[in-house]
C-alpha cells in the first residue's frame, strides 16, 4: 500500500510493484527532507495551522475532497509547495481523525502561544474558507470555528469581522438528515 493511500485511509486495489513502491518512498523522503529543512519556528506554525484546518474540516466528522483541496491550497499559500502541502494536509487529517478530541485544545493553544495576532487571524480566516469548501458553513462547523477563535485567544472584536465576511454562507442546518437522524 502506498504511503499516501495509507494516510488517506483509501484501500489499495493491489500492491504496487516494488519499483513503484520505491519511487513513492523516495518521493515522500524528499518531501520530508524539505520539510525538515524549514526553520523550527516556521515548521511549528505550519504544523499547527495544518492541524487547525483539519480540525475545522472534521467538525462534521467527515473531511470531503473539497475540504482537503482547500486545506492544501491554504498550506500552499503559506509557503509550502504543492507536494509538501498535500503531505502535511494528509498527516494533519490523520492526526485529527485519530486524536482530535484529545489534541484539539492543546494544539490550538500552542499555536496561539507561538503566533502573532495577524497569524492567528489568518489561520481563523483559512479555517472559515476550509469549512466553506462544501458551499456552506453548517451550525456544527460554526460552533467549532467559534471554539477555534476562542482558543486562539481572539475576542469577538477580532473574530467578528472574519465571521461577518462569511455571514451569507452560514446554513441553519446542524448536520442532521431529513428524518432527524444524525449524519453518518
Amino acid at each position: 500500500m502506498s504511503f499516501l493511500r495509507f494516510l488517506g485511509g483509501r484501500q489499495a486495489a493491489a500492491a504496487p510493484s516494488p519499483d513503484v513502491a520505491d519511487q513513492e518512498t523516495a518521493a515522500v523522503r524528499r518531501i520530508v527532507a524539505r520539510l525538515e529543512a524549514l526553520p523550527i519556528d516556521q515548521a511549528r506554525l505550519l504544523a499547527g495551522m495544518a492541524y487547525i484546518l483539519a480540525r475545522a474540516a472534521y467538525a462534521d466528522l467527515d473531511i470531503s475532497d473539497a475540504e482537503t483541496a482547500a486545506m492544501e491550497a491554504e498550506l500552499a499559500a503559506s509557503g509550502l509547495d504543492a507536494a509538501q502541502a498535500a503531505l502535511v494536509a494528509e498527516m494533519a487529517k490523520l492526526q485529527e481523525k485519530t486524536t482530535g478530541a484529545t489534541s484539539d485544545f492543546l494544539v490550538t493553544r500552542e499555536f496561539s502561544e507561538h503566533a502573532a495576532v495577524e497569524q492567528r487571524l489568518a489561520v481563523l480566516r483559512a479555517a472559515f474558507r476550509v469549512c466553506l469548501a462544501d458551499d456552506a458553513i453548517s451550525g456544527t462547523e460554526s460552533s467549532v470555528l467559534d471554539e477555534i477563535a476562542n482558543e486562539l485567544g481572539l475576542d469577538r472584536t477580532q473574530s467578528g469581522p472574519i465571521r461577518a465576511e462569511f455571514a451569507s454562507k452560514f446554513s441553519a442546518r446542524f448536520d442532521f438528515q431529513a428524518n432527524n437522524q444524525p449524519k453518518s
